[in-house]
């Protein structure tokens, strides 16, 4: 069973918070309906329930802390609104993503899509979904982990009957199963058909909470909905004839006191175009809270806990895979590789015909040339690693809080893996194709050959994953795919200047010998031998290569941070302010 205590939102804008001391019980296998109109704190009870907003309260699964719970999502499945997908990942390949994030096998996302009725068209692009196929999808991803209760924040909405109808048969399947159904919406008629229990919310506070059938019988009132061109002009006919009008629209009128045949005759009589003619119920004036069934809704509350959207985080349990599908379920990195390979096959030509001779044997092998703060391909690389995080946020398949979480640590290190394992092949491949274009432009004698320039090769991955790893790690700091590109682009730019400036001159020239005497003292003397090494070293004193180190310890820095302090605020609770003036959340529905 789920019990929600006391769940009140944070105050803002000077204004009463959007719910407040909101007790209730979900109980297996039944539907619990939560009714109310618009901004009346549906979805605002439904997220503070799940943890996912800030305020005040305490949810229980079974008389355990939601926030307690190692996989949260396994014991309770949401909708909350329309996937976030990406729009050119297909249905299949999302529900499978999101099976490596909850440890499943893949053979569950084609269960789930026969069981929501997508699977004839499971291998479309979410972005060619109906909002009815999308509904549906949602409900697969909720379903996903298996979990035992269902928090559905009005699924219907803006939806045909006939998708509503058969969202509502699966609510009432899950629920003959044993589960537990939270099931929010503005149609108290549709409400009381499907569930068994709903609680009326009014001005964010709970005002009934009562079997479905004494709801509809002592809530409701019965009317006739009309449409029409001429809906104010009927209005005043039916109003002349003691029926009670109200517009809903500009050509939406409800009609109390009036049968749907009494409506039609007037309307046939004054010549009056019909579009919609249909019966109907609404919910009566809310005037207090209802005890009806002897229990009541402002019962005592325990003491109240913070409820707060900060976790620990929750690491999928198949990050690599996870990440894998994620990647390469798009094609985002095909077009974003094959440039950066392109284009470093035009910096070699650019190479080959200037400059050639006098190039180093790294900026040979990338294609590097003078012009260029860097490499195209490890543009591309910082680009791939960039795209990790940002698709990540851009597209949140993951819910933090709830669920796996996007940022932690397992799933950060599979992106860092997986980008890391595209750049060197981004690099060999580039440094192969620019080879052989300095072949055939130079002869082979003078060009280099990868396998025998051991440091120049090694700083060229180097440098490949070095740009792919600041693109991760900057994307998940920023959480933009253009903003990770821009930190990979600074580092030539902006860092490495003011490096090069403050170890110009005698303090660079110290740099190095003091390196080269480093060396010296942990290998013996300097012998022949060793020149590699030390070339290794001199580069390593670059200006570039000790910008890149210095932006990816500082991203590393800023990530271990952001997680130490949101693990304090999920630990140390913030008291709600005890007076002044408190606000609504702008809540929809």
């Amino acid at each position: 069973m789920i019990q929600a205590i006391g769940l009140t939102s944070m105050p803002r804008r000077g204004a009463p918070p959007a719910v407040a001391d909101l007790t209730f019980d979900i109980r297996p296998g039944e539907v619990t309906g939560l009714f109310g109109p618009a901004r009346s704190g549906k979805s605002t009870a439904a997220r503070l329930l799940l943890g996912l907003q800030a305020g005040r309260g305490a949810t229980l699964v079974d008389g355990r802390p939601l926030h307690e719970l190692a996989r949260p999502a396994h014991a309770i499945g949401a909708v909350l609104g329309d996937v976030p997908g990406h729009p050119r990942r297909t249905a299949r390949g999302h529900l499978r993503m999101l099976c490596a994030a909850h440890g499943l096998e893949a053979a569950r996302a084609d269960d789930l899509l026969e069981t929501v009725g997508l699977d004839a068209v499971a291998d479309r692009r979410l972005g060619t979904y109906s909002l009815g196929m999308d509904r549906r999808l949602a409900f697969a991803v909720a379903l996903l982990p298996d979990p035992h209760a269902l928090v559905l924040d009005d699924p219907v909405r803006e939806l045909p009957p006939r998708e509503a109808a058969w969202m509502h048969a699966l609510v009432r399947r899950h629920a003959a199963a044993g589960g537990a159904v939270l099931l929010t919406g503005r149609d108290p008629g549709a409400l009381a058909r499907t569930a068994d229990r709903v609680i009326a919310l009014a001005d964010g506070r709970i005002v009934a909470d009562q079997p479905a059938a004494l709801f509809a019988g002592t809530r409701l009132r019965p009317h006739v909905a009309v449409r029409s061109p001429f809906a104010q002009r009927l209005a005043g006919l039916l109003a002349e004839d003691g029926a009670e009008v109200v517009a809903t629209s500009g050509s939406r009128i409800a009609v109390y006191g009036a049968t749907s045949a009494a409506v039609g005759e007037v309307a046939y009589r004054n010549g009056i175009l019909l579009h919609q003619l249909a019966d109907g119920t609404a919910a009566a004036q809310d005037t207090g809270p209802s005890t009806d069934d002897g229990d009541d809704a402002s019962r005592a509350v325990p003491e109240q806990r913070r409820s707060s959207p900060h976790r620990m985080p929750h690491s999928p349990l198949r990050p690599v895979r996870y990440e894998l599908r994620r990647c390469f379920g798009v094609r985002s990195p095909w077009p974003t590789a094959a440039a950066a390979l392109v284009a470093s096959v035009l910096g070699a030509l650019l190479l080959a015909r200037g400059g050639a001779a006098h190039a180093s044997p790294l900026r040979l092998l990338s294609g590097w040339p003078a012009a260029l703060p860097l490499p195209a391909a490890a543009v591309g690389a910082g680009a791939l690693g960039a795209l990790s995080y940002g698709q990540e946020f851009a597209f949140p398949a993951l819910t933090p809080g709830f669920g796996p979480e996007p940022r932690a640590p397992r799933l950060l290190a599979a992106k860092l893996a997986v980008s890391g394992a595209l750049a060197l092949m981004l690099a060999v491949l580039a440094a192969l194709a620019d080879t052989a274009v300095l072949r055939l432009a130079l002869g082979p004698g003078r060009t280099p050959d990868p396998t025998a320039l051991s440091a120049a090769t090694a700083g060229w991955a180097a440098l490949a994953v070095g740009c792919a790893w600041t693109g991760v790690l900057a994307a998940c700091a920023f959480r933009t795919t253009a903003l990770g590109l821009s930190a990979v682009l600074s580092v030539p730019l902006l860092i490495a200047p003011g490096v090069r400036a403050l170890l110009g001159g005698r303090t660079g020239r110290q740099f190095l010998d003091a390196g080269g005497a480093l060396w010296s003292v942990l290998s013996g003397a300097p012998q022949a031998d060793d020149r590699a090494a030390l070339a290794a070293l001199h580069s390593a004193a670059q200006p570039l290569v000790l910008a890149l180190a210095l932006s990816l310890s500082g991203l590393v820095i800023a990530y271990l941070a952001g997680a130490l302090r949101g693990r304090r605020r999920g630990r140390r609770p913030t008291p709600l302010p005890s007076a002044g003036p408190v606000g609504t959340d702008g809540e929809e529905g």
